[in-house]
């Protein structure tokens, strides 16, 4: 018997090694400590999201390229970790606060269905430039994720596991009734301190939800 009912991933830095909206950014040093600073959970989140994709302004064709980094460079054992949850009839989500364009290619390839995954929209005008983004989402500002979550709870079988590197993914419990710190990729001292389990890697995802192998 599965330990939980619903699994929920974070996508960047936990899935994948990829944090988006710096690899965006390239080198730019303001986005990247910005980035860090609301991982952290020293700067709000909503302080920080939209002036980061103002410093970046990526363009349809950017966000794309960044959704197949996002499966290139996916943390090893994702995919057989999300098929083996599914195989014993664990549910399986990805709530992020990612792009939404960039993020369904990666969990297009994880065979997720779209609805089953919660990240923010873009605009763009009809050449593809950059035009905004989705203000009024919960996932562009703290305790989002477990807005998402808590709208969601109805659908989702319990108990919910919500694995993920970041303080956005901690703030989701609740709802969630646990969360995973995720250190396959970046290991954040706040987050492991205030994590239920520490995951350093997806087989210690699976361990954790469905026992030794």
């Amino acid at each position: 018997m599965a330990r939980f009912g619903t699994v929920i991933f974070d996508c960047d830095s936990t899935l994948s090694a990829v944090e988006g909206i710096d690899e965006l950014a390239g080198g730019d040093a303001a986005v990247r400590a910005l980035t860090a600073g609301a991982m952290r959970g020293e700067v709000p989140l909503e302080e920080v999201y939209g002036r980061r994709l103002e410093l970046v302004r990526p363009s349809r064709e950017r966000v794309q390229t960044l959704g197949r980094h996002y499966v290139e460079r996916m943390v090893p054992g994702s995919r057989e970790t999300l098929h083996a949850l599914a195989r014993a009839g664990v549910l399986v989500r990805v709530v992020s606060g990612g792009l939404r364009p960039a993020v369904l290619v990666l969990t297009r390839e994880l065979l997720l269905p779209d609805d089953d995954v919660a990240a923010v929209e873009l605009d763009f005008t009809a050449d593809g430039a950059y035009a905004g983004f989705d203000a009024t989402s919960p996932l562009a500002r703290s305790n989002g994720k477990a807005a998402v979550i808590q709208g969601w709870l109805p659908q989702l079988r319990g108990p919910v596991l919500m694995v993920g590197d970041g303080v956005t993914d901690l703030e989701a419990r609740p709802p969630a009734d646990a969360f995973a710190a995720f250190t396959g990729v970046v290991a954040r001292a706040a987050v492991v301190a205030g994590a239920d389990f520490v995951t350093e890697d997806m087989a210690a995802v699976r361990a954790l939800v469905l026992g030794p192998e």
